[in-house]
């Protein structure tokens, strides 16, 4: 199946990326851009994000480094799709939702097959229920994914922590920065296997509810990342590693569903030389689309379970190579990704 369609109405980008796409409706307003990066393997399956940007520009670079990720993830889970992207900018006040979202849809529909979108920041089930309205392939329009993508994370800290302590996760410490779908899932899952959870958020009330459901204890998001624990599980804003946190870092383990985790790609090299193991982001979070893929294939719920919680197996593959070989674990990911897409693919600096 081909899939380059001519598009009218667009703005071809020339970049790393397979494809980029700047959408402009003028009857509604909306701007977007679409960013399939690699095809190899199949179309390109990542979420819609809907949220405000400072430029064109900074959309576009967010979508690009999204959709490596999406190939990246995609490549790694063994499931038959390409990585891609798309990033609706949010402008307030928000007029018509319905129509915004449509308008976004006949964009994707141009595609002709290549991208296939799914939910993301900003957006919901009945948002890519609109956009199946024009577009004739999406997913996460009747299913969120979110309790799926918690159940991987979950099971790549359990291996993350055998590998680093050789120990079950009974008794540590997490802090789960994020109350939101997949944060609060994980946070069950957690204080079900025994660990003590920490929850932080913005919304420090949503943060506090989780916290006492979970017996946990709640801490303030500015202190997340210094908290003194385990575990450090990002789940809500990307970026959170950034070089000038790294020395103050409470945790010793980096595991978390959060997309775009290090804000530098030599963040790795500063985890590693500080002793903290990182669990990349694209290997971790991959439950999600593993469901996505799961119900567009057929599989009851059984073969869904065990294809999610085998993401502990190549979490643990990871970080052994890594030891081993003493490269990053980001390094060894790519480079698994890279064998099976037959290119070398890294996530850019």
């Amino acid at each position: 199946m081909s899939f380059a369609p001519v598009l009218d109405h667009t703005d071809l980008v020339s970049s790393d990326t397979e494809r980029v796409v700047v959408c402009h409706d003028r009857p509604t307003g909306m701007r977007a851009v679409i960013a399939i990066d690699d095809t190899t393997l199949g179309p390109g399956l990542g979420g819609v994000r809907w949220m405000p940007y400072e430029s064109e520009d900074a959309a576009s670079t967010e979508a690009r480094r999204l959709a490596r990720g999406m190939t990246l993830k995609n490549a790694l889970a063994a499931i038959p799709y390409g990585g891609a992207k798309s990033v609706i900018i949010r402008e307030e006040p928000v007029q018509d939702r319905r129509a915004l979202m449509e308008a976004f849809g006949r964009f994707v529909n141009r595609l002709g097959g290549s991208y296939v979108p799914g939910v993301d920041m900003g957006t919901t089930v009945a948002d890519l229920a609109t956009i199946h309205t024009v577009a004739p392939d999406v997913s996460c329009d009747h299913q969120d994914p979110s309790p799926w993508t918690a159940l991987g994370i979950f099971s790549g800290i359990v291996a993350a922590v055998r590998h680093t302590d050789g120990t079950a996760l009974d008794g540590h410490r997490v802090v789960v920065q994020g109350a939101g779908h997949v944060g609060g899932v994980l946070a069950h899952y957690l204080a079900a296997a025994g660990a003590e959870v920490i929850v932080a958020d913005i919304d420090e009330q949503r943060a506090k509810m989780l916290a006492a459901k979970v017996g946990g204890a709640f801490t303030a998001a500015g202190t997340a990342t210094g908290y003194r624990c385990d575990v450090f599980a990002p789940c809500a804003t990307a970026r959170m590693i950034t070089p000038y946190n790294i020395e103050s870092l409470g945790c010793r383990i980096v595991a978390g569903g959060a997309n775009d985790v290090l804000a530098a790609r030599h963040c790795a090299t500063l985890l590693a030389e500080r002793g903290v193991t990182y669990v990349p982001d694209f290997l971790i979070n991959a439950g999600g689309v593993i469901q996505i893929h799961a119900l567009r294939s057929g599989w009851d719920n059984a073969q869904l379970r065990g294809a999610v919680m085998g993401i502990a197996d190549r979490v643990a593959l990871v970080l052994e190579r890594a030891e081993a070989s003493g490269s990053t674990p980001i390094d060894v990911a790519e480079e698994i990704a890279s064998e099976r897409l037959g290119r070398p693919l890294t996530i850019p600096a």
